[in-house]
């Protein structure tokens, strides 16, 4: 081998070697490169995953508190209607009491609101022709009893008879004031109860109004025992 042979095979030896080194430092930065891109890639993967499981989170906690929200709304919905149940069921057994016990009812409930003794009591059209003149006649003997106990009494017991009884009681409410209400010809559209009338004033003694009424004061009550 002379000369230049030997040089060649130097000049080639050497490229080889410069080509090895270049292509292992080639492989060590392709492997620094794919390295740092997937550590990066699992950290934005990563990052990615957690933002999701936020987002999810925070949108089961909206649907959460949406559905409690929507079930709070129709558990007050539900109780409402209950109670309103409730009190219109009070309100029908009021309105189908038998005959004596509304009478005797309605009896107390006009002595009670009863001012001067001599309004007028205004029923419904078929409670005017049921039960109206008995109320009124009842609630004019207790009117009268309460104004002149004596009076009545010590007549009464004489045992005279009904008609001198009768007689003795108007008699009392015409000197007493008392006890002189009448049977309005007027008709209401009530369910049940009265409405009692002085002129201009008017006392609505309508079961509805009074159930109405006392729910106000009642509900809370019927409500715990309702949802207890």
């Amino acid at each position: 081998m002379d000369g230049m042979e030997k040089i060649a095979a130097r000049i080639r030896a050497d490229a080889e070697e410069e080509i090895a080194r270049l292509n292992e430092q080639t492989r060590q930065t392709v492997q620094e490169i794919l390295g740092k891109y997937e550590a990066q890639g699992a950290q934005e993967s990563e990052a990615i995953l957690a933002r999701g499981r936020a987002a999810a989170a925070e949108r089961l906690e909206r649907l959460s508190g949406a559905v409690a929200l929507e079930r709070r709304k129709l558990e007050l919905e539900t109780k409402q209607q209950l109670l309103e149940e409730a009190f219109s069921l009070a309100l029908d057994k009021l309105c189908a009491l038998p005959e004596q016990e509304c009478v005797a009812l309605l009896t107390d409930m006009a002595v009670r609101a009863a001012t001067t003794g001599r309004e007028e009591l205004i029923f419904s059209a078929q409670d005017r022709e049921r039960i109206g003149k008995q109320v009124v006649a009842a609630a004019n003997a207790k009117l009268v009893e309460q104004a002149a106990p004596e009076l009545t009494g010590s007549i009464s017991q004489t045992k005279v008879g009904a008609l001198l009884d009768k007689v003795v009681k108007n008699t009392a409410a015409i000197v007493t004031g008392a006890g002189q209400l009448t049977l309005s010809e007027q008709t209401r559209p009530i369910r049940g109860g009265f409405i009692l009338s002085d002129g201009a004033v008017e006392v609505n003694c309508a079961f509805e109004t009074l159930v109405r009424m006392q729910r106000e004061g009642l509900e809370r009550q019927v409500a715990e025992l309702l949802f207890a």
